[in-house]
């Protein structure tokens, strides 16, 4: 397998900017995901590296090989598309050996490798069964085993289960991260599911407008997310955001507004003027005694827990509590904020401010 780096990435098609001078690195062996919403320039990205799109500038590295400008029969990967892409006139093993008959692979050989990825996707059963009769689960392992028959140096997948219900969903993404770590193959995945990304990848990029937000481990990025973007897109719910007018001075350890300080993880730069404090949903706690007060407007009932919604004057807050607490609609609490846990944003450039809890994440410091 292979270690693959990109390099000031940059993609225009006419005089729209798809991608902007993307950096970062997918270790040997990893599972990375390239998550954002739809247009964000994922897929434009996963198709440079792949040599199904070249790059306007920049570099991309596979193996320690420069290989931006080359096509993608010249890059030793394999790609698995979210519409499987499967040869309707050939029943399920002959699509999987396709890739090796075409290379003028032995047939001794290449039934034996067929046989192989067959028993590793649990599908030797049907072998010799026409594709279009097959449910989705079973037709997106028959992409996959057409994609891993091959053993390249890497594998590149375009929101590959896209097209299942939610259960089935679920159950594959667990598949297939167990086929990752028993093959240990670098594998780069794209995804607009923040959950899927965060369950099946070792890091993550996220992506919005072109540009790379943030490149981290999934804690990284829920915990210290670097700007308000990544902050509302991973989550659900999402970071909760205070908007208030003030000044955060550096080595500041609370912020002050609507007449109640709050403390925060000491603060390595500072700012004024328009800024946000984000706090998780799970690290609000409901307190009658707390200064920092609002009305329950909404309650959300998800079984082990519930979604509290605190109407408040510089925004919405939901708090995530046990199911058991009896909260009721209309009434007025105080609301405890997790210090320990809290990011400060620029609400100008949507930046996270750098602090003594989220330096090592952002960079600074």
């Amino acid at each position: 397998m292979a270690q693959i780096r990109i390099e000031n990435v940059r993609k225009d098609f006419g005089s729209f900017n798809a991608v902007k001078s993307s950096t970062f690195t997918v270790e040997d062996g990893e599972f990375f995901m390239l998550l954002g919403p739809s247009g964000c320039g994922k897929t434009t990205t996963l198709r440079m590296m792949a040599g199904l799109e070249l790059p306007t500038s920049g570099q991309i590295y596979i193996d320690g090989e420069e290989v931006g400008q080359k096509p993608a029969s010249q890059r030793d990967i394999a790609f698995v598309f979210q519409m499987f892409a499967l040869y309707p006139h050939l029943n399920v093993g002959k699509n999987i050996s396709y890739p090796l008959l075409s290379q003028g692979m032995p047939r001794a050989q290449v039934k034996a490798k067929v046989a192989e990825v067959a028993k590793i996707l649990g599908i030797e059963d049907i072998l010799n069964r026409p594709v279009g009769g097959l449910s989705g689960g079973d037709r997106q392992r028959v992409a996959l085993g057409r994609a891993i028959v091959r053993e390249p140096k890497a594998f590149f997948m375009d929101e590959p289960l896209g097209a299942l219900d939610a259960e089935f969903r679920e159950h594959m993404s667990e598949e297939l991260r167990a086929l990752h770590d028993r093959m240990g193959a670098t594998t780069v995945y794209v995804t607009h599911d923040q959950l899927e990304a965060m369950q099946m990848g070792d890091k993550i990029v996220v992506m919005n407008h072109g540009s790379v937000e943030q490149f981290g481990v999934p804690q990284q990025i829920y915990d210290w997310p670097a700007t308000r973007f990544v902050a509302q897109f991973i989550g659900s719910p999402p970071m909760n955001f205070l908007d208030f007018d003030g000044t955060v001075g550096k080595g500041a350890t609370a912020v002050q507004f609507g007449g109640v300080s709050f403390a925060v993880p000491q603060q390595l730069e500072g700012a004024s003027g328009a800024l946000t404090l984000g706090v998780r949903p799970e690290h609000v706690r409901l307190n009658d005694a707390a200064p920092y007060r609002g009305e329950v407007v909404a309650s959300e009932y998800l079984g082990t827990t519930q979604i509290v919604t605190v109407k408040t004057q510089h925004g919405a807050v939901k708090a995530r509590i046990a199911s058991h607490e009896v909260i009721r609609t209309g009434t007025i609490t105080g609301l405890d904020l997790d210090a320990r846990t809290l990011t400060v944003f620029d609400a100008r450039t949507g930046r996270a401010l750098t602090s003594i809890a989220n330096k090592e994440v952002l960079g600074h410091g």
